[in-house]
């Protein structure tokens, strides 16, 4: 077995690894790693190869391609995204979805006796945003017992996935959160003399994790009143945004709303979506 500066002197990234490994990856996932992002491959991948001792790149990318699991893959997606997330990260969404669009969709759906709420936060991460929707949505249901109301969170990381399922965070974590919310939906907990903070049943009950990846068919039609898929798309190329935005657009309501993060636009993109206001486009 490899010693690890043995390893470290040989991990040397070359031009068809890095080739290898941007066709796998965007084959996959829609992910586009252009050349500008080769030192940061070559430092997070180096990672893994350390500690499951492989000599070189190609011998990593011959494993993960052989891993019938999928966890491989999900490793080094794992590896190359930014899970950067918070509790109301972007707040200006849960502001135009508490203030404007839940009570407009809440009173149209009560004179037409459809007591139905679909909302998909697609790429949860580790579970800040829908957690923050599942807030957001049971502030606005004064009558909660009487609504079928259901949030589809998803990521491509199974990992990722799995800490957004516990729903515990540390103190600093849920620093956005009021006091009067932190009371009525987060529960304290000691871990180890550490403050941590679980989320209450009435948030976990609205919502189902689920792994999906957005490049491959989806298992399920919608149709969803509203869509989270913020600071996902930067990793794609135009085309593949194209795509997206449609199968988005497909699954909405007509009148649904589809929030993006702060450093994307549907600029240079063919949609039916209406612009409201800077990350925020209504279908139809």
């Amino acid at each position: 077995m490899l010693k690890t500066t043995e390893i470290d002197d040989k991990l040397t990234l070359t031009e068809r690894e890095f080739e290898q490994i941007s066709e796998m990856v965007y084959n996959h996932c829609g992910i586009n790693l252009h050349d500008g992002k080769k030192e940061l491959v070559r430092s997070r991948l180096a990672k893994i190869l350390r500690q499951r001792q492989f000599h070189s790149f190609s011998h990593y990318m011959d494993y993960v391609a052989s891993d019938s699991s999928g966890q491989a893959f999900s490793e080094l997606i794992d590896s190359l995204s930014t899970n950067l997330t918070s509790f109301f990260r972007e707040a200006i969404h849960f502001e135009y979805l508490a203030t404007v669009y839940l009570p407009e969709l809440i009173a149209q759906r009560k004179d037409a006796n459809q007591l139905r709420l679909r909302g998909w936060s697609a790429g949860c991460s580790s579970g800040e945003e829908p957690y923050s929707i599942a807030i957001t949505l049971l502030e606005a249901l004064h009558d909660r017992s009487r609504w079928d109301v259901k949030l589809l969170a998803s990521d491509i990381s199974t990992r990722i996935l799995h800490r957004a399922r516990e729903g515990v965070y540390e103190h600093e974590r849920i620093a956005p959160v009021s006091a009067a919310l932190k009371n009525r939906y987060l529960i304290q907990r000691k871990h180890r003399d550490q403050k941590r903070y679980e989320v209450a049943p009435a948030l976990r009950q609205l919502i189902v994790f689920k792994y999906v990846n957005l490049m491959e068919e989806w298992p399920f039609r919608g149709p969803f009143d509203f869509i989270f898929c913020r600071n996902v798309m930067i990793y794609f190329d135009k085309p593949t945004q194209q795509r997206l935005i449609n199968r988005f657009c497909q699954v909405l309501a007509p009148g649904g709303i589809l929030f993006t993060g702060h450093s994307e636009s549907l600029t240079g993109i063919r949609h039916n979506f209406r612009y409201v206001q800077p990350t925020i486009y209504k279908k139809g």
